[in-house]
């Protein structure tokens, strides 16, 4: 908690007749930035700390992805029943039970992070990811060994979400704190494109097995290649992470290389990863992080995740029709993601997250309605009304989540809440969605779901700050170049008196 004004606590009469004395007092509160405590980033340092970040990221959703995509046939092999509903409900549960021990994680990796560094912790988080991933392809089937199969699927998916835990977290964190002010947002952007990155490739390589494969060969071993696939580009995004320095502010904060002066008042000097603090004296911020991130990852989910099902399971289509529609949807989305980043450094954050919310409130039913009519045409162009909607977020969201917390509980604070949200709201839309159609009969249920979720999103982006361009609570400002810096210092000299 910031100290008091002295000339705000003070007698306004006292202020008068001793103007000096205030005015240094003053100054000792809001000391001036020398240039020593600006950071000038190495754009060849920030590139390599996004493309490590964001392949993690990539992997990630390419885990998931895959399961979802796979669902139908994932509740063939592993739960075998006379009721392909009940068959998919099981899958989608072992899909959310990955959730519900992703706090676990955020809690475990997020205070670890904020001790010990980012960069231990990421590589960490992906050494979990690629094993248990690489696991799940070598179980055997339901057929084989019985219940085992769906106990091992359940404890390997745990083992995932664990390890999920401190991934987004530390990677938007690690991008936040290597980005120059002025353009986290558009550095931000692309661990998102991870996002999408991953997605595309589950979302293509199962589209390719189902058109090579028939059914009982997906069913016997096709399913497992896109898992097995897991390992090696966990290795490879392993390498590139611990090629790796630490974060800038996280140097800082830690006393690195770069020593922060007097004059950085705002910059912490203590790693302390206590959870206890995150939720004793930054639990309004805790909450609002909550919210943003529950009616994210709803339609995240939504969209990415549940749709191919939702095609094929509720309006008839084949797996591979959804499938090619939504991949189509998704590389539009990527090639555009960057430019909503720029957007928001160059608007601000809110206007962006608004637009997002605002969509998914007033087209979501729109949007379903086109996607139940039946031809290619409809279906796009309600899946890209879903999608542009979904993008202002996903460029957005990166850069806007890290900026909530100070850096010595930023990587904490920011797992803990967004994996709270993500095991409350994210993981379980699948699992609820289907649900709801099953007991309403009605196949609108997912707009409902995403407008009201949407409706508490519109809430929690009137109630944030807007932090664009800013520099990053407890870090000193961060500059592109020695120019930027320089104008920085000059821009708190006072003016000259003649």
């Amino acid at each position: 908690m910031a100290a008091p004004d002295p000339t705000q606590a003070a007698d306004p009469e006292a202020v008068k007749r001793h103007p000096t004395l205030f005015r240094a007092a003053r100054k000792r509160k809001n000391p001036r930035l020398r240039r020593t405590d600006i950071t000038v980033t190495d754009d060849a340092a920030v590139k390599r700390a996004v493309k490590a970040a964001s392949l993690g990221n990539a992997m990630e959703w390419f885990d998931f992805g895959i399961y979802s995509y796979l669902a139908v046939t994932i509740g063939h092999v592993f739960f075998p029943s006379g009721n392909d509903t009940t068959q998919l409900l099981s899958s989608f549960a072992t899909f959310a039970v990955a959730f519900l021990v992703r706090p676990l994680g955020g809690m475990f990796f997020g205070p670890m992070g904020d001790k010990i560094g980012r960069k231990k912790v990421l590589a960490l988080t992906m050494i979990l990811m690629a094993v248990s991933t690489f696991a799940i392809g070598l179980i055997p089937s339901h057929e084989t060994i019985g219940v085992g199969a769906a106990a091992l699927l359940i404890f390997f998916r745990m083992l995932q979400g664990f390890s999920t835990g401190g991934e987004y977290g530390g990677a938007s964190t690690f991008i936040a704190e290597y980005a120059p002010d002025k353009r986290r947002g558009f550095f931000g952007s692309f661990l998102e494109f991870g996002t999408l990155a991953g997605y595309v490739c589950a979302a293509g390589l199962v589209t390719a097995l189902y058109a090579l494969l028939d059914t009982p060969q997906m069913e016997s071993w096709g399913w497992r290649i896109p898992f097995l696939v897991a390992g090696p580009l966990g290795l490879v995004g392993l390498y590139l992470r611990l090629k790796l320095d630490e974060t800038p502010a996280f140097q800082k904060l830690e006393g690195g290389t770069a020593h922060a002066t007097e004059a950085a008042d705002g910059v912490e000097t203590t790693a302390k990863g206590d959870l206890a603090k995150i939720f004793r004296q930054y639990w309004p911020t805790l909450i609002l992080c909550i919210c943003l991130v529950g009616a994210y990852n709803i339609t995240d989910y939504m969209l990415l995740s549940y749709m191919p099902t939702y095609l094929s399971d509720e309006l008839g289509y084949s797996e591979t029709h959804g499938l090619l529609i939504l991949l189509a949807v998704m590389l539009f989305l990527m090639t555009i993601i960057s430019q909503v980043g720029k957007l928001s450094d160059r608007f601000g954050r809110k206007p962006l997250l608004m637009t997002g919310m605002l969509g998914f409130l007033f087209l979501s039913l729109p949007a379903f309605l086109l996607i139940r009519i039946d031809g290619i045409l409809p279906i796009t162009v309600g899946m890209l009304m879903l999608g542009l909607s979904l993008v202002c977020m996903l460029g957005t969201m990166s850069a806007a989540l890290p900026a909530l917390f100070p850096t010595h509980v930023r990587y904490g604070s920011l797992s803990v809440g967004y994996n709270l949200s993500a095991s409350i709201f994210g993981g379980t839309t699948p699992l609820v969605i289907t649900a709801l159609i099953s007991w309403t009969g009605s196949n609108l249920m997912p707009a409902y779901y995403a407008m009201a979720a949407a409706l508490v999103g519109v809430i929690a982006v009137a109630c944030m700050k807007e932090t664009a361009q800013q520099p990053l609570i407890g870090s000193p400002p961060s500059v592109e170049t020695d120019e930027e810096a320089a104008e920085l210092v000059q821009a708190q000299a006072p003016e000259p008196k003649f």
